[in-house]
């Protein structure tokens, strides 16, 4: 299971409504409009 940068909720890569790739990492979405605001501002979403 990975988690949504975005909402924080556990996705399993398998069923992800979508993933983008950043800085050589792939990034996993529950949902269109989780994957939308991490395409629009990555950093926001990568910052440790």
């Amino acid at each position: 299971m990975e988690k949504d940068p975005v909402c924080g909720m556990e996705v399993d890569p398998k069923k992800s409504a979508g993933q983008s790739e950043y800085k050589g990492e792939t990034y996993y979405f529950c949902s269109p409009v989780c994957k939308k605001k991490f395409d629009s501002n990555p950093e926001q979403y990568t910052r440790k």
